[in-house]
């Protein structure tokens, strides 16, 4: 029984350690990689004017002239 409380520590603490990392390695190639990419694949060919020019058309923008 002597040094169990610090075999055990060490043991827990190496299991807490992979396990974070193993998470953030998760979320980070599981969510922020492919979140980043969307992003990259909508703005590469956005077209802000074409936009407004749809919100205006809508009546969504009630501060500009509707022609």
């Amino acid at each position: 029984m002597r040094g169990l409380l610090a075999r055990r520590m060490k043991f827990h603490l190496l299991g807490a350690f992979l396990v974070s990392m193993g998470s953030a390695a998760l979320y980070k190639f599981g969510v922020a990689e492919p979140r980043k990419q969307a992003y990259a694949d909508f703005y590469r060919n956005y077209d802000p004017m074409k936009d407004f020019e749809a919100m205006k058309a809508a009546g969504v923008l009630e501060s500009t002239q509707c022609k």
